[in-house]
């Protein structure tokens, strides 16, 4: 169903519905364009891009709305559903071959085509892989983000040991998380994440050897002996008092604990670090994530998508442009928010924090995983979460919750090519 006239608008914001007409205003000179994200600690280097783009579009008013990412894509969904919703939007990994397969958002790939100043070759091939979809290219690349290993240089200064290096293996977590566990004093060793898939067991199952979803996206690989070789990993690190039990995760996020001095050592995505630095401040250090029988970490970033239904492409395209850009790229990374998505650019981001060995971040692209993805990503991430979380709450047995979760994730992965 095509957008409807601004008539809708107000009754649409109302309820809280994202929204985008993209139409002129009433005077037939203005034109306006609606943009969603999530986040606002980018907001600095979103704000300049739309400053350059309207140096080139003083006609054209560019409206921003953030909203939290708990309600972002209900809301995203209700609204392009009901055939309105922002013109341009972040687009993330679990979500983008839903929206692509759907037709939710257009294909860039036409513009592509048609415009000499947009190159795919000036990003990270794990970007343009991730938000690509049938070989072409449907979510333009802004940030990337990948994971790297966080700790606290002060706990280890007091425990008399040496700061964690591209050599070390999950023996070297295990027997250092052990030293700097210090249960009087309520400090852990490390993160063993399971609240968090792309910083725990995402990383884990392929450094052991095995995979989430296979290449085709046929099938899972959650019942897999390197599957559970990773997670019995985990349970391992949490029984040893090494890492916070979930129970533990669950009511207090690893990522505060860890900025409290709670976690010595503190697997997570790059875009914590300007955070992290900021609260930390001398005591931060980061290192590539320790490797089993593999080393990497899963890569994974932002996408900014198109409307489908946009009335305003040419414009959209443009301020996408502006947004994935050069320049873009380069507020990205001034601003420390995390990897911009063109090579080119992460000497910048690098530089931003000149304290924190960032080049780590960069150097894991060389290795990293693929976030795993399908049409139906969500579907399955689900049911992953529930059946994974439930055996480290002691409700199953951890054999039995991958065996379930290969199982349902298998029948909708066969779905989805009965319906391709």
């Amino acid at each position: 169903m095509g957008k409807k006239v601004c008539t809708i608008f107000l009754m649409i914001t109302l309820v809280g519905i994202l929204t985008g007409c993209g139409n002129d205003t009433e005077g037939g000179s203005k034109k306006t364009l609606e943009v969603a994200l999530w986040d606002e600690n980018i907001s600095g280097a979103v704000d300049a891009s739309i400053e350059e783009f309207n140096k080139e579009h003083p006609d054209v008013e560019v409206n921003v709305t953030y909203t939290p990412y708990a309600n972002y894509f209900t809301k995203l969904r209700t609204s392009i559903g009901g055939g309105s919703g922002p013109d341009v939007f972040w687009m993330n990994g679990p979500n983008f071959s839903e929206y692509a397969s759907y037709g939710l958002i257009k294909d860039l790939e036409p513009f592509i085509e048609e415009d000499s100043d947009f190159s795919k070759d000036a990003y990270f091939d794990s970007m343009i892989d991730l938000y690509s979809h049938e070989d072409h290219l449907y979510a333009a690349p802004y940030f990337s983000d990948i994971v790297g290993l966080f700790y606290n240089k002060r706990l280890f200064d007091e425990a008399g040991l040496e700061y964690p290096d591209e050599n070390w293996t999950w023996e070297d977590i295990e027997e250092k998380g052990e030293l700097l566990a210090d249960q009087e004093e309520g400090v852990y060793g490390y993160t063993a994440y399971v609240v968090s898939n792309q910083a725990g067991y995402y990383n884990l199952i392929p450094q052991a050897g095995g995979y989430m979803i296979d290449e085709d996206k046929t099938h899972s690989g959650f019942n897999s002996p390197e599957a559970q070789e990773a997670l019995t990993f985990t349970q391992d690190l949490i029984d040893k008092g090494i890492s916070p039990s979930v129970q533990t995760q669950i009511e207090n996020h690893p990522r505060d604990m860890f900025m409290s001095g709670m976690i010595a050592m503190h697997p997570e995505i790059s875009v914590n670090a300007e955070m992290f630095y900021s609260e930390l401040g001398d005591d931060l250090g980061v290192a590539p994530l320790p490797a089993g029988k593999e080393e990497g970490s899963i890569a994974h970033g932002i996408g900014w998508a198109m409307n489908g239904d946009t009335e305003q492409e040419e414009l959209a395209w443009d301020l996408i442009k502006h947004l994935t850009g050069e320049k873009g790229n380069q507020f990205i990374a001034e601003s420390g928010f995390s990897i911009p998505a063109q090579e080119s650019m992460s000497d910048l981001w690098v530089d931003s924090m000149p304290k924190l060995d960032l080049q780590v971040f960069i150097d894991a692209q060389e290795v990293s995983f693929p976030y795993p993805v399908s049409q139906n990503t969500i579907q399955w991430q689900d049911i992953e979460q529930a059946e994974i979380q439930g055996a480290f709450l002691g409700y199953k047995s951890m054999k039995e919750a991958l065996d379930n979760v290969a199982r349902e994730m298998d029948i909708i992965l066969e779905s989805e090519q009965i319906n391709e």
